[in-house]
């Protein structure tokens, strides 16, 4: 594992940070991809990305929930089934090639679906039931793949018309930081806890800093229409790059 962290690693942390703490997200995906162009053993990746997911979105909870964005009543059916689920996905490891290709295509069509504001799925009923199946459902998925799930969470959200665009994002930071707890527990469980904390601690600095300036940003001069158009460009990158990388 390397020690010394390069400057543009950094760099790349910090604006990462502050452009998906804006939509409540943490980053994880984008984390993992820049950390899988040096030489780090990927078990370390994932728990280091979902590290990172937990400082931003901490901070991103704290600014939406003293905004009064976070509908605590509302959110926790989501995490009903999800948190145990993450933890039960956090111990297993997949990397099949149709899997992240099924997820990139998923990924693209929710994202054009946003932009276009076009919907086909209907005017999501909010209840305990519906809300436990689909945050379990994707809370197994995240903790699967490794991140948080509030970039499979927001476009089901947004497209079923669940609420406006800050509680969505303020319940997607929630929804991710309960949900890397519960990955990362399960990945430590499985695989135990071994990283080099010379390299972490900056990693964290900084996305601890960009995180808390994105979501104050969100707050105070981004509008539910804004957040939701970033939200879909953000899963449209994601999903184009998974798709250039495993066709």
């Amino acid at each position: 594992m390397i020690v010394e962290i390069p400057f543009v690693l950094i760099i790349l942390f910090f604006v990462i940070s502050v452009i998906y703490s804006s939509s409540g997200f943490g980053g994880g995906s984008s984390y993992i991809a820049v950390l899988s162009l040096f030489t780090i053993a990927y078990l370390d990746i994932r728990m280091i990305a979902l590290i990172c997911n937990i400082i931003v979105v901490s901070g991103s909870s704290f600014v939406f929930i003293k905004g009064s964005n976070l509908k605590l009543k509302k959110t926790s059916g989501l995490l009903t089934l999800s948190i145990p689920l993450a933890f039960i996905g956090g111990q297993y490891h997949i990397e099949e090639k149709p899997f992240y290709i099924l997820l990139g295509l998923t990924l693209l069509s929710s994202s054009f679906l946003m932009i276009t504001s076009f919907s086909i799925i209907p005017k999501l009923k909010v209840s305990l039931l519906n809300n436990s199946i689909l945050g379990g459902f994707i809370g197994l998925l995240s903790g699967l793949v490794g991140i948080g799930g509030g970039i499979f969470l927001a476009p089901v959200l947004h497209l079923g018309k669940w609420d406006n665009g800050k509680t969505i994002a303020a319940t997607s930071a929630f929804f991710i930081l309960l949900n890397s707890f519960a990955g990362l527990s399960g990945q430590i469980y499985s695989f135990g806890f071994e990283l080099n904390f010379k390299l972490i601690l900056p990693l964290v600095m900084t996305v601890f800093i960009g995180g808390m300036i994105g979501s104050k940003l969100s707050i105070k001069f981004l509008s539910s229409e804004k957040i939701k158009l970033i939200t879909a460009f953000l899963i449209m990158f994601v999903a184009l790059r998974l798709l250039i990388k495993y066709f």
